[in-house]
């Protein structure tokens, strides 16, 4: 039985030499029909190109598994592989120290998006990115892809590899809510959160008409062009696999280059999918008393998103940007010792557009969860 991952090229593939065998069969019969010269020569072109583009596809698609699976097998997983639920799950801790951070990743990535800022916050203290599901190393897993079963995987890969506290948990985008769930169903755990321009519970019902009607469209079609294209191997044609920075830095080099050349469809759909269920799941969790929080959030001007930016009228984008600044400002009410800090210049992926923000300021929140460090001016927005 194919897994997952060979499933869709498997089927490209076959409906590529499909394709080819239908279209040639038609080229050898053209001679013999009685149709006009103009019609036969039409044919003749299309039936070409149809077979040319096929070929093309089915030969791309195969060299890009093959390709994928080779570079898979020269880079073993870095850190540890466990078993939970049955089911490989691969975690990677790096730096010594006590609170942990657990870098959460947003929709469809894996643990390699936090390539620009773990390395430096392992200087700091241990810091352990894993794969949820599906991506990444690790293995997909029967059932939702919503927060609660999300919660459950994840604090299983953290008992098989004894990190049972204290625990600061960062996390990006979709893992706002991830965490919520997170801390309200183990709160002995956790002495910290960090949001990185977390989402908010139910927040697609407080965005404008014109944004709620087209995001699915847009989702869908980034998912479904992206990953179709993702599939063709069009990146790997186009040389932006291996756009690594060296061996000294290579989590953020060969493997993420390789990264923009793989994408688990049926995944990432499944998380964009439990959306709404995760706001239900966790429009409840919270507040959290005095447990610290800091606050990442995105510049609500926000010109480097370009994917909606493009899709939207100026009204709509400036309406969503204000909508989400909002939403950021209040997840402030979760703790009475919560801050926030707007990075400017930031679009969505502030782990990538502002690493350095990240790099100045979540060590300095980890010493003030330490009490090495003296507390900040609780309840603040600020922008730097």
């Amino acid at each position: 039985m194919l897994s997952a991952s060979l499933l869709i090229p498997f089927m490209i593939v076959v409906a590529a030499l499909l394709a080819v065998f239908f279209s040639v069969r038609r080229l050898r019969r053209l001679r013999s029909l009685p149709i006009g010269k103009f019609r036969r020569i039409t044919e003749r072109v299309i039936l070409s190109l149809v077979t040319l583009v096929a070929l093309v596809a089915a030969a791309s698609t195969t060299f890009n598994v093959i390709a994928h699976d080779v570079f898979v097998a020269h880079h073993p997983a870095p850190g540890r592989i466990y078993v939970v639920n049955g089911y490989k799950m691969h975690l990677w801790c790096t730096g010594e120290g006590s609170p942990t951070i657990v870098l959460e990743s947003g929709a469809g990535d894996d643990s390699l998006v936090w390539g620009k800022v773990k390395p430096g916050l392992s200087k700091t203290t241990r810091v352990c990115s894993y794969d949820r599901a599906g991506t990444g190393w690790s293995e997909p897993q029967p059932g939702p892809r919503d927060s609660d079963h999300i919660v459950e995987q994840l604090h299983g890969l953290l008992g098989q590899a004894d990190i049972t506290g204290p625990i600061v948990l960062m996390g990006h985008s979709i893992a706002g809510m991830h965490m919520r769930d997170y801390v309200t169903r183990y709160p002995q755990n956790v002495v910290g959160i960090v949001f990185v321009d977390g989402s908010t519970p139910m927040q697609q019902d407080y965005f404008p008409q014109e944004l709620r009607v087209k995001m699915r469209r847009i989702i869908w079609t980034q998912i479904l062009v992206g990953g179709g294209a993702l599939y063709l191997g069009v990146p790997r044609m186009l040389g932006q696999c291996h756009a690594g920075t060296g061996p000294e830095n290579w989590e953020v080099g060969d493997l993420q280059g390789e990264n923009e050349c793989y994408v688990n469809v049926p995944v990432a759909t499944g998380e964009y999918n439990a959306f709404e269920q995760d706001g239900l799941e966790t429009v409840h969790a919270g507040p959290y008393g005095d447990l610290p929080i800091l606050i990442f959030s995105q510049d609500p001007a926000n010109t480097v998103d370009k994917d909606l930016r493009d899709n939207l009228s100026p009204q709509a984008f400036a309406e969503m940007n204000s909508t989400w600044n909002r939403m950021q400002e209040d997840l402030k009410k979760l703790s009475t010792r919560s801050r926030r800090i707007i990075a400017k210049g930031s679009g969505h992926y502030v782990e990538l557009y502002r690493s350095d923000l990240l790099l100045k300021e979540v060590p300095l929140f980890i010493e003030q969860v330490r009490g090495n460090a003296p507390p900040p001016q609780y309840g603040t927005t600020t922008t730097e």
